[in-house]
């Protein structure tokens, strides 16, 4: 198994879009501003997790990314798996050992990246974000524009001061 930055980032940008599930699509410009990681690598990482079914993406205006299932159904090893490649292929890299120092300590890294994977199917997003939550982490309500929209109409601009020289001669002469 591979635990690289790429896999804490995907999991920072769920805990994120699961923060924010209720307010509609989180955009990834919005992800990236709020952790400071590149726009173009959420963008990849995002392309792997919409592949597994993980999120899912609306496009236009107000679009951005939500989760595809519900929060508790998604675990740690399912983001990561999505963008480290299956969590079992380490498993597979050792499987034809023949070196006799490397066989000797085979079984005991076969060992240790189950009990990894094990425990990373134990947490779920909906464990994390609750987690943030009780921690007192605060999302910002923001008003979800999806579509067109009518601007309220804005009040006519009453000038307070003469426009032309007539005006000006009105104003003076009524002694004001």
């Amino acid at each position: 198994m591979r635990l690289s930055t790429k896999g804490r980032f995907a999991v920072t940008a769920m805990i994120d879009v699961g923060l924010r599930e209720n307010a509609g699509p989180v955009s990834l410009a919005d992800i990236a501003a709020r952790h400071q990681i590149s726009l173009s690598y959420l963008e990849q990482l995002f392309s792997k997790l919409r592949q597994r079914g993980l999120v899912e993406s609306t496009r236009g205006p107000g679009g951005g990314y939500a989760l595809a299932r519900g929060a508790e159904a998604i675990t740690v090893a399912d983001i990561i798996g999505a963008v480290e490649g299956d969590l079992r292929d380490g498993e597979a890299e050792g499987n034809g050992i023949t070196d006799g120092a490397a066989a000797m300590t085979a079984e005991l890294w076969a060992t240790l990246n189950a009990r990894m994977i094990a425990h990373l199917q134990s947490i779920t997003l909906h464990s994390l974000v609750s987690e943030q939550r009780s921690r007192g982490v605060q999302v910002e309500q923001k008003t979800v524009r999806r579509g067109v929209y009518k601007q309220p109409p804005s009040e006519p601009v009453r000038p307070s001061t003469p426009n032309s020289v007539f005006a000006l001669g009105g104003f003076l002469l009524s002694g004001r």
